[in-house]
């Protein structure tokens, strides 16, 4: 009867290692995901026949018609565009920048965003457009 008892415990699984590996697991992919940047505000994007999709944008700047750029969910000022963009993109040096412009907006505030982003030092810039 002892002899039995001894068996059963004997045969039981310690799940402690797996559940250790399980959580280390989980800790390195949330770590190592790529997070969603939203500009903050809707854009009516204009469309583009060539348009092509673009990976590893890390920076999304929209212009508005009222000549407002955001980044990040925050009205910035173009005075203060490139000192951002410079600390956003040393965050990820391989990300590329892309210009959500509104199809109201100024073209010459674009031209002044990208001219920004530019004297930053990112040289992949993108702008973003719907497809035909």
């Amino acid at each position: 009867m002892r002899n039995h008892a001894q068996q059963e415990e004997d045969a039981d699984i310690n799940m402690t290692p797996m559940l250790d590996i399980v959580f280390i697991m989980l800790i390195f992919f949330i770590v190592t995901a790529v997070f969603v940047k939203e500009a903050g505000v809707t854009v009516s994007k204009p469309e583009a026949e060539t348009a092509l999709a673009q990976r590893q944008v890390s920076i999304l700047i929209a212009v508005q018609p009222n000549d407002e750029i955001w980044i990040n969910r925050n009205e910035v000022e173009l005075s203060e565009l490139r000192t951002t963009v410079e600390k956003l993109h040393a965050e990820n040096p391989k990300g590329s920048v892309a210009i959500q412009a509104d199809v109201e907006s100024k073209s010459g505030l674009v031209l002044k965003v990208y001219d920004a982003i530019r004297n930053a030092g990112v040289e992949k810039i993108a702008f973003a457009t719907e497809n035909k």
